[in-house]
């Protein structure tokens, strides 16, 4: 059975940093895209990063560049998002999504492009 369990969200003043974490289980990191995803209250879900496996290709949204970086342990069958210089407009919970894309190097930057999902970690930044 598939699951993706995220977990680090948290209050943070601007400027801070946090490192969310997406356990994966049910399946290895092998042959998967790994996504991170946000959702606003009153927004649509949108594309925050992603990585895949099959050469460490990764994607990052013009929002976020330079400051979250996303990166994965298969040891520990974990996908983090590290996420620094944060804004109040990075408000939002936060869900990891995973797909099978066996060799494809392309990362998957739409919801519905995703069959597995986490239930979400709300981080919020606010002085």
């Amino acid at each position: 059975q598939v699951q993706l369990v995220e977990s680090g969200g948290d209050l943070v003043q601007p400027g801070g940093s946090l490192r969310l974490s997406c356990a994966v289980s049910g399946f290895t990191l092998d042959y998967y895209a790994i996504g991170w995803f946000r959702q606003a209250p009153g927004k649509e879900r949108e594309g925050v990063s992603c990585i895949v496996s099959s050469d460490d290709s990764t994607y990052s949204a013009d929002s976020v560049k330079g400051r979250f970086t996303i990166s994965r342990d298969n040891a520990k069958n974990t996908v983090y998002l590290q996420m620094n210089t944060l804004k109040p407009e990075d408000t939002a919970v936060y869900y990891c999504a995973a797909e099978v894309v066996g060799y494809e190097r392309t990362c998957l930057t739409l919801p519905y492009q995703y069959d597995y999902w986490g239930q979400g970690t709300q981080v919020t930044v606010s002085s």
